[in-house]
């Protein structure tokens, strides 16, 4: 294309681009930015390939199902491009280890689910003068943008608080409709050769809102806030911080870890043999219930869960369960502050019941 040619080819060669996270949005992204030539590509995530990625994390297959994402992401990208250089970094992105990861690349690309990461991205990625391509997804409704790039405004500025926490589920917890993330993915792909290249109108100071049900797309004007404590006039953060305690969601909620008085799927089930006497509370939604459910356990969700204190004897064991461990272990601090002490949580949620317990249990 003459907009194009070999200079801007070149400039494609010369440009490095760093991917953090390899999974909806990142797997469109890793493939068209290895296809347009980028020349150097870094790709931070440290998860496995599941068989409930595949409906929208098309950079990986199933023979890839167990395998790490970088390796897999990494192989298809090279399948595409054998020349494109893939650093991969298996680590998950914090405070201590975000400026030393980002510092090497010209442009960012947030590829990630949860608001702890989108402000470490967004922070760093203003402290060290980077543009930050945005885009997130959810069910049938996703959004893009270009953050941090000189004038404009930085997801602070759009998002200067993070909402409450379990109040907008994650991605694998709310769903989403496997094309959306392909659609969002190929335009942060778009807006990050725009910015290589320098050409056309990047989405600076714009946010494109995408209704795949209407199949209407809507834009919104963004405004650098000039009292923005990371890019604005005066700002008070000048190093990054703990994200986690800024958004309220303990460190164990992102990284799966053992905490005492859980049980696991096994144990559970050893005790449903057994005749225990305790109450199988079922704290999904009814949609993800009509997929894959455990016979013994009671559905209640748990947005309705404060609905139903009242029903429930305090005096009673609990186990809660959901999908994977993180919206049980909440419904077990509610239960635990409304008076009831004997409360546990399933870790690994139904996930791990399917992989230890019954096999024939669906995985979604």
């Amino acid at each position: 294309m003459p907009e194009v040619g070999m200079e801007g080819q070149l400039k494609l060669k010369n440009a490095s681009v760093l991917l953090i996270g390899t999974g909806g949005l990142g797997a469109p992204l890793g493939m068209y930015l290895a296809a347009a030539g980028i020349g150097r590509i870094g790709l931070v995530d440290f998860d496995v390939v599941d068989f409930s990625n595949l409906q929208r994390q098309i950079i990986h297959g199933t023979k890839d199902v167990g395998r790490k994402k970088l390796d897999s992401a990494a192989d298809t990208m090279h399948d595409i491009n054998p020349y494109v250089q893939i650093d991969k970094y298996d680590v998950a992105i914090t405070s201590e280890n975000a400026l030393d990861i980002m510092r090497p690349y010209d442009i960012i690309i947030d590829g990630t689910d949860n608001f702890p990461t989108r402000y470490l991205t967004n922070d760093a990625c203003v402290l060290l003068g980077k543009p930050n391509v945005y885009g997130s997804i959810f069910r049938f409704e996703g959004q893009a943008t270009v953050f941090s790039y000189p004038g404009g405004p930085c997801y602070r500025c759009l998002y200067p608080e993070p909402p409450p926490p379990g109040l907008v589920p994650s991605c694998a917890e709310g769903g989403v409709l496997g094309i959306l993330p392909g659609l969002i993915g190929v335009i942060q792909a778009t807006e990050a050769v725009k910015l290589i290249l320098g050409t056309g109108e990047p989405l600076v100071g714009r946010l494109v809102l995408y209704d795949a049900l209407a199949m209407r797309f809507r834009e919104l004007r963004l405004r650098r806030n000039p009292e923005c404590p990371v890019c604005g006039d005066n700002p008070t953060i000048k190093e990054l911080i703990d994200y986690h305690q800024f958004c309220g969601v303990p460190r164990e909620a992102a990284e799966p870890v053992v905490v005492e008085g859980d049980l696991t799927a096994v144990e559970v089930k050893e005790r449903i043999d057994r005749g225990d006497n305790f109450k199988l509370i079922d704290v999904r939604e009814p949609h993800e219930y009509q997929i894959a459910k455990i016979p013994q356990a009671k559905l209640i969700p748990l947005g309705d869960l404060p609905k139903h204190l009242s029903e429930l004897n305090a005096s009673d064991e609990f186990v809660m369960h959901c999908k994977s461990g993180v919206r049980s272990a909440k419904a077990v601090a509610l239960l635990k502050e409304n008076g009831f002490r004997r409360v546990r949580n399933m870790k690994g949620g139904i996930l791990s019941w399917s992989d230890t317990v019954d096999p024939s249990v669906p995985k979604y």
